[in-house]
Order: C-alpha cells, then structure tokens, then sequence
C-alpha cells in the first residue's frame, strides 16, 4: 500500500458499509482552559491523541506531579475499599458518572482522603492493640487458672519426668537421677514434693504454647536439661487468636519446675525457640487470685473498649462505603486528564498547549461545541482552535457499532482491522455469517431453543448488565446475545426448508408422491427367507412421483425413505453447498471492485479484478450454471427445452465427469438425431448442449490465459510507469540547467501530485523494487487460483455438517425418546418422562451446545478465509478515542478479574 493522502472530495457512503472518514487536527489550547478542554473532550469520547513527546520519559513530563498525586490518591481509595470489603459492607454504586473534578477541587480531595486514612490506620492500630492485649490477658487468665489447679490437685498420673518418650535412657547417674524423688503413695508424694520443693528452693516458669509444636517442645526439654526439670501441660478448650496474626490457634498451658539459674535461662531460651509466650505467675496461692481478679476485671474492660472501637471502625466504613466508587470515578478521570496532557507540547511562551488528534470528520462540529464549553467553563478569554492537517500517515479505521451490530464488528475485527476506508464486511456478515451456520446447523427445534435463549438475554439484557456476572462462559454467551438470535431465526428458516425437526418431519402441504417401493434388492431377500420387514423402503420418481413438486423445502415422505433417504439429501445438499459457496465467493470479488475503484486503482480494476471475474466464471460460475441446470431441466420424465430433447433423471449428465472432461478437453458425443430432427443425447455420453465440448475447451483455455494477467500485467505497468516518471524527471533536471545558463535565474520546481492511496506497488513513494512486486503479485496470484478450487472444495463443509447434525438428532431420537413409545399404561407414561428428559438434556448440550460451536466455528472460518480473503487487507490499526467511558470500563473489568 501507497502512503495516504487525505482525498479532496470523497464518495458520500453510509458509514456501515466503510469506516468514517478521519482527519488529523491540531489543538491549539490556553494553559488555564487546557484541563476543563480535555475533560469535555473525554466526555465526548471522540478524539484520539497522539504522543508528541515519545522520545521524554515519563517521569520528566509537566504534569508527572499531578499523575503521582492521582496515583496516591488511588491507592488509598483501593485501601479503603479493601477494608470495606473486609468487613463485608455493600457498596453503594448507583452507576452516576459524575463530572471531572476541577483542578482546585483536587486538593480537597486529597485532604479528605488522608483523613480518611489516617483515621481509619489508627482505628485499625488501635484495635489491633487492644486485641493483642487481650488475647494476651485471656492466656494470662488460663495460666493463673491452670496453674492454681496444678497446685492444688494430687493427680500422680498428670505429672511426668521428662525422660525421652516416657522411659530412661542409658547415660550418667547424673542425668538418669531426678532432680524430685517422688514416692508411691499420692498424698506422702504431694507432702514430700512440697517439702523437697521449699528446701531446694525449686523455680518455675508459666506459659502457652501452640498445641502441635508441644511434643518436640517436650523432647527438647528432656534432652537439653538432662531430665531435671518437671513438665506439666495443659489444653485450652477455647480456641484462642494469635497474638500477631490474629489468626485462630489451639495453645496449650504448661508449667516447668527448675533448679539454678543456668537451667532457667535454657528453660527461656527454648521457649523462645518453640514461640511460646511466657507469663508472670505469683508463688502463693493469694497472690495467684489477686492477680486472677484484675486479670478478668482488665478482660471486661477491654471488651466494651473494643466493642467501641469495632462500633467506630464500621461507621467510619459505611460512610465511605456510600462515595468511595463515585470518589473512584474522579480520581481516574483527573489522572487520564493529566495523562492525556502529557502528550501535547508547550509553546515557547507557556501560555498555550498544542496537541494532535484523529478525529472523524462528520464529528467535526460537536468536538468543536465541546471545546467552546471546556473554554466557557474554565472562564477563559482566549478561544480553543482546532486546526484541520494534510498528512501522508495512514488514519486509525473507526467503524461506528451499536449493541445489535458490535457482535459481528466482533467477528470481523477478530481477523484484522480493516485498513482505513475499505469495505466493512460487518454489514454482509450480519447476514451472511448466521445464515450459513444455519445451513449446518438446519432444525427448527433446536433452532428455537437457540432462538429463545437469545431472546431471554435481549429482553433481561438490563438486568443481566446491572448484576455484574463475572463468569467467563456468560459473558461470552451474553456478549454476542444478538449473534445467537439471528442464528436462531436462521436455523428455524433452514430447518424449515429442510423440513426437519428433532429429526421428524412436518406434512404440511400434503406429499407429491403417490406410491412408494421397496428397495431394489427385495427380491432376492425373500428368495433367501428373510423377513419382508426389514427391507428398506426407498422412493423411485418414475413410479411415485406425480410430477407436481412439494410447494417449499424437502417434501416430508423422504424421511420416511429409508432406502435412498441419504442419497438424496447427499445429493442435494452437495449441490446447494457448492452454490453458497461459489456465490459468496463471487460476491467478495466484486466487493474487491469497490475498494478498487473507491481507491483509483485502475490497474488492480483492469489486471486483477477483471481477469479473477473471468477466471472465475469460466469454470466455477459455469458448474453452477449446470447444477441449476441439472434441477430445473431434468425432471422424473423426459422433457423438451427450446428443442432440444431431455431425458429422466436416469440420463442426466454427470457433473464429475463433466468437470474431468472439461479439464481433460475430452470430446463427447452429443447423441443421436431421432426421426423428428431432434438430438437425443445418449445416456452414457450426455451433453448439456451441442458443441458443449468446443465452448468448455474455449472456457478452460481463457481461464489459463487469466493466470499469466494476473501474473505479470500490473507489475509491468508500474514498471513502465516508474521509467516515465524517472525520464521525465531526468528531461526537467535538462531543462532547468539549460534555462539557469541561459537566463541565470532559478527555476524552481512545479510540485507533484501524489498518487491515490491503493494505486501505488506497495512501497511507498520511493524506487520501484520490482523484485519485491513481483513477489507480492506471484502470492496473490497464486492465492487466488489455488483458493477459487481449495475454496470450494471448502464450502463442502455446509454438506458434510449437516447431514452429521441430522443424522445425529435421529440417533439421538431413535435410541433414546422412541424407546418411550414401546411401553403402555403407568410404566410408558414414567418411561416418557424419564427417556425425555434424556433426550432433551442430551439435545440441549450436545447438539445445541457442542454442534452449534462446531457449526459457528466453520462459519467463522468460512468468512475468514473463504470470503474476506477476496476483498479484505486487514491491514488497519482500531481508532482509540479518549474516552472516560472506555477508560472506566477497563478499570472496572481489571478489577473484576482480580
């Protein structure tokens, strides 16, 4: 492609068939009207800026402080927002979009949003002060509580020496010795222990420590003590928080008697190892309950304390909870403001700001309106100028949509943007693309299905929108709601056609056929034994067929016709597959005529459309021309044509054949003259016409001719046009020198035309590389040819689904929901409700679901491929407007997916 040029007066067309039509503009804005300019600009969502600062960072732009303000802002709103969500308080989101702040309103933002968190990181470190303490006072409680029990007890069984695993292990007298003698009988033991306890001056340690790390706490213990000291454990039956996550854990109590203070600093030093949280514990029993009384007298304290401040927390919340996502909305519209005005240049005065933008130009008037309302409202005295530019650079492609026609803009974006101002496959597709899937997918029961699940997400379409459903598969399906739709009415037109639903057939019009046979081989089934019965029955036209066809689509006796059912619907849906195919084929060459003749391409018109219009019809637009032929022409009884005499469909010529020996270049008998003068063709040998052979060899010979046009014409005439240009060139350098000697003054050159976009060789305005051309050109030739047979071939697979998709209803109907008919009374009318419910969930999901995405992803295919492949470049960038619509819904859906 040619670089653009913007034309001088293009064709008027509605906007769905090309894109708008788009114009670089420079803005010429006040400093102090910049901001209100660019807010009113984002409303509108209709501008695209360009960056005219891509070689300074980021961080040295002017307005880099206001972005990092907005950040930090942001980020506190996000904390806000996650401490809401933490105490599970709905949000208010009525779906107001305020206006953007002003920028004097920006620091009054700011300072309600730090004192919102500043209040609330010292509600939250308050809090988790308070809980820590008490967490810390209930674990002092269960102590002085335990600990007064073991005191107080004699439970010989509770207590241990720590001994490795409950035994002694072989050692040293010294460490196999306890450090307590404790005798036999409780009460003495008690007594003893006591006595020994006072005269060795035993200490002790109290604390908790997390239940599952107490056993290795216990072998530690033994082993690095040497088994002098008494361990006794207790469990906690509440369920306790972690004093620094806060987290829920099972603790234990326990008490460790020692001797010496070596012992007790190893004694901590393993307790602090194991995170175990020791308490101080009063010696006597008096002080013990003294200190258990200010103990839970300090615990009910800190409840109404924490209660308060719970209480305070929440309202703090649910008052923020009402603004924050509208807070949300102008925060992210000042900061893509900000951003936006990081992209313009400042003039040398640093009065006003120019920036450029893509624009469409029917828009002209209203983006002009909305920069006088931005310079009104900032009470500027200097008008906004929007400045129209002539630019060589390509144009971004917009292509206006609304919520019926997006999904299909959908499926045509998905292959490639168009480049700028060529044909919009969008509107043809809306037709094209269901009906086709419809021809696959042909059954009015499932396409009513298909139909009314559409319709539920058109007619809840506002409801759905409001819920926010995050499901993937949902949104998928609700997106392309109006794509579902018309494939539905299509599947039910098709399957109208074909006269199929869940498989039966509907007599609506009464049969044209009178009588019907059984299958040819009868005969020699009953000579052998078998049982009539399981003959097939099949229909023979010259016996049953009383010549007045079924008045619309497929008459219904065929599915009855077991014995050449398939053949002929095989037969038919072949044919009618082969004529889409070729049809939609020939319609995207002449789509290519238009983007030719739009562009001034005179040499793509003359050298490539014209030559594929010809190659195309002389072999593909001629095998329709017979099929249509072989249809109308050749009836169950003979018949006469502008006098020339037609036999049954017995004799009708072969298309196979006839396209081998098209090919081949074979001459064929026409027939022989009866006694009237009429030719009657032989059935072996059947022609369409006489000299049927001379006109396809003329046919095949012209379509070979084609290949070479294609080929080498174009790159030869842009060869000889850039000699030309290159002679004239060098003639006018000649003439100027002659013209400077002579008069001794400068003549200056006359400016040249550029060329229309489209007409150039595809490498812009500089040598001509015919290497490069001719590349290009063998790859669309080749392209071409293969595809129109590789194409068609294609469009075979109309035929194929379809006959899967029946055939699979009528297994689906034959093994599951007639099984139903086979009993009576109770049982059959259970046996009908289960086997349909069966039936009915086995057709939703694998012929509904399964063979509907089979069928629209061929469909898919055959538009990309099949269809664009002719006319569309794809070669084109997506105009991206600044538009606070857009930006919200990004953010939005970012926040969704996390």
């Amino acid at each position: 492609m040619g670089d653009y040029v913007t034309p001088g007066e293009e064709p008027q067309e509605p906007g769905i068939y090309r894109s708008e039509q788009m114009c670089l503009a420079q803005l010429y804005l006040q400093s102090d009207a910049s901001y209100q300019c660019v807010a009113e600009l984002g409303e509108l969502g209709l501008v695209q800026f360009r960056d005219l600062n891509p070689d300074v960072s980021s961080f040295q732009r002017k307005y880099v402080n206001e972005v990092r303000r907005c950040d930090e802002m942001e980020r506190k709103l996000r904390f806000l927002e996650r401490e809401i969500k933490k105490d599970q308080i709905p949000m208010l989101d009525t779906g107001e979009n305020p206006d953007a702040p002003l920028p004097r309103e920006m620091i009054d933002l700011e300072a309600t949003f730090e004192k919102l968190e500043n209040e609330l990181r010292e509600v939250n470190k308050n809090e988790e002060t308070l809980k820590k303490n008490f967490s810390e006072l209930t674990e002092l409680k269960h102590i002085l509580r335990k600990t007064q029990t073991f005191f107080e007890e004699v439970d010989h069984d509770r207590w241990r020496i720590l001994e490795g695993g409950g035994g002694r292990s072989g050692g040293s007298t010294e460490e196999q010795s306890p450090l307590i003698d404790i005798g036999d009988n409780e009460d003495d033991s008690m007594r003893h222990f006591s006595a020994q306890a006072a005269m060795l001056r035993l200490g002790f340690v109290a604390g908790v420590i997390q239940r599952e790390r107490l056993p290795a706490f216990e072998r530690l213990l033994w082993r690095a003590c040497r088994g002098n000291v008494f361990l006794r454990t207790s469990e906690i039956d509440d369920v306790l928080n972690d004093t620094v996550t806060g987290d829920p854990v099972n603790k234990c109590v326990f008490i460790i008697f020692f001797q010496g203070d070596q012992l007790k600093t190893k004694v901590k030093k393993i307790c602090e190892g194991f995170r175990a949280t020791l308490y101080p514990c009063p010696d006597t029993p008096q002080e013990r309950r003294e200190m258990s009384i200010g103990v839970m007298t300090r615990i009910e304290d800190l409840k109404t304390v924490l209660g308060q401040t719970q209480d305070h927390r929440h309202r703090v919340l649910v008052a923020a909870s009402k603004n924050v996502r509208m807070w949300l909305t102008k925060v992210r519209k000042i900061k893509s403001i900000y951003h936006t005005l990081n992209f313009f240049n400042i003039d040398v005065t640093q009065k006003c700001l120019i920036a450029e933008v893509w624009c469409p130009i029917a828009e002209l008037d209203r983006i002009k309106m909305a920069l006088k309302r931005g310079t009104d409202e900032s009470g500027s005295q200097v008008p906004s100028i929007l400045n129209r530019m002539e630019t060589h650079e390509a144009p971004p492609t917009y292509n206006k949509t609304n919520k019926f026609t997006k999904g299909f803009q959908n499926i045509v974006d998905a292959y490639g943007i168009a480049t700028y101002r060529e044909i919009n496959p969008s509107p043809y597709t809306m037709i094209s693309f269901p009906f086709l899937f419809a021809v696959m997918f042909g059954d009015m029961g499932h396409g009513v299905i298909m139909f009314l699940a559409a319709l539920f997400f058109i007619l809840k379409e506002k409801q759905l929108e409001a819920a926010r459903i995050k499901d993937e598969i949902f949104q998928t399906f609700f997106g392309g709601r109006y794509v579902i739709f018309l494939m539905g009415v299509f599947s039910i037109y098709t399957g109208f056609m074909y006269n199929d639903i869940f498989s039966k057939s509907v007599n609506a019009f009464g049969s044209s056929w009178t009588n019907s046979i059984r299958h040819e081989y009868i005969d020699d089934v009953l000579e052998k034994g078998e049982k009539a019965s399981e003959a097939q029955w099949m229909l023979v036209p010259e016996l049953a067929y009383d010549g007045n066809p079924y008045p619309i689509g497929v008459d219904p006796v065929w599915n009855l016709a077991e014995g050449n059912k398939l053949s002929f619907l095989n037969s038919m849906k072949m044919k009618m597959s082969v004529l889409f195919g070729i049809a939609q084929m020939t319609f995207g060459v002449l789509l290519s005529y238009k983007n030719f003749t739009y562009f001034k391409s005179d040499l793509d018109v003359k050298y490539m459309f014209i030559p594929q219009m010809i190659f195309l019809s002389s072999i593909f637009i001629y095998l329709c021309i017979q099929i249509l032929a072989k249809w109308l022409f050749f009836g169950s009884a003979p018949g006469s044509v502008l006098g020339y005499t037609y036999p049954g469909t017995n004799c009708a010529p072969s298309l196979l054949i006839g396209l081998i020996n098209m090919f081949m270049m074979k001459s064929r008998n026409a027939g022989f003259v009866d006694e009237e003068g009429n030719i009657v063709p032989q059935c072996w040998l059947s022609t369409w016409y006489p000299g049927q052979s001379f006109f396809e060899t003329i046919f095949v010979l012209v379509a070979i001719a084609c290949v070479p046009v294609m080929l080498f014409a174009k790159p030869y005439y842009l060869w000889k046009e850039e000699k030309e240009r290159r002679e004239g060139g060098h003639r006018q350098l000649s003439v100027r020198a002659d013209i400077a000697q002579d008069d001794a003054e400068v003549v200056h050159a006359p400016e040249q035309t550029p060329k229309p976009a489209g007409h150039g060789h595809g490498h812009g305005d500089g040598p001509l590389e015919m290497g490069d051309v001719m590349v290009y050109q063998a790859i669309h030739t080749i392209e071409f040819v293969l595809g129109c047979v590789s194409h068609t071939a294609s469009y075979l697979r109309l035929w194929a689904l379809s006959l899967a998709h029946a055939q699979l209803s009528d297994v689906l109907w034959t093994m599951v929901f007639r099984n139903a008919f086979v009993l009576d009374g109770y049982a059959g009318a259970v046996a009908t409700y289960i086997l349909f419910f069966i039936f009915g969930s086995l057709s939703v999901f694998i012929l509904v679901l399964m063979e509907g995405l089979s069928a629209f992803l061929h469909a898919l295919r055959l538009h990309w491929v099949e269809f664009q492949s002719k006319f569309y470049g794809g070669l084109g960038y997506e105009f991206a407007p600044f538009s606070f619509e857009r930006i919200l819904a990004e953010e939005r859906e970012a926040e969704e997916n996390l």
